[in-house]
């Protein structure tokens, strides 16, 4: 039987309005991951946060700047799984040079269920990630990840439809 993990990626408050780069359709698919959370606590299954903070020996970034407002994960979010581990990272994929892969090992993970922010980056390099090699099954969940467009969403996840299963998420959760 397997285990599946809800793996959050990049819920943070930049990328909302009032934010350095917020995206499209932030309401929406912060009430559908919201939900999703809550779907996956009720069935066990175990959420983790990534966080991207920018790399400081590189300078200022245009957002996720540490010990700022904008860096930090959205307080709806936070609320939904407050106990949720939080992994940071400072690249596209979630894995990369992070702890995430001995988080989900010590959680018994051996599938993932991916969410978040930047749809054609973030999740996708995720999704797509060497790392996820060693997982059972990789699903995207369709309508709870988002960009700056509609079009570009649609064509990260019709890149990614030969490699990963793709479901919104109340056909998973």
């Amino acid at each position: 039987m397997s285990k599946p993990a809800l793996i959050v990626i990049d819920l943070q408050n930049d990328y909302f309005p009032g934010g350095a780069f917020p995206l499209a359709n932030t309401d929406a698919t912060l009430l559908t991951i919201e939900r999703a959370i809550a779907n996956a606590r009720a069935k066990g299954v175990p959420v983790v946060h990534v966080q991207h903070v920018a790399d400081p020996q590189q300078g200022p970034a245009p957002f996720f700047n540490a010990n700022t407002p904008g860096v930090e994960i959205h307080p709806k979010i936070r609320e939904a799984a407050p106990d949720a581990p939080v992994v940071v990272k400072h690249f596209a994929d979630s894995f990369e040079r992070t702890n995430l892969h001995e988080t989900l090992q010590q959680l018994g993970v051996d599938e993932l269920i991916l969410c978040g922010m930047m749809t054609q980056n973030c999740v996708t390099h995720t999704a797509l990630s060497r790392q996820t090699d060693r997982y059972k099954k990789v699903t995207v969940l369709t309508d709870a990840c988002t960009t700056v467009s509609d079009m570009l969403h649609a064509i990260a996840l019709h890149a990614l439809s030969t490699r990963v299963n793709l479901a919104p998420a109340a056909q998973v959760l």
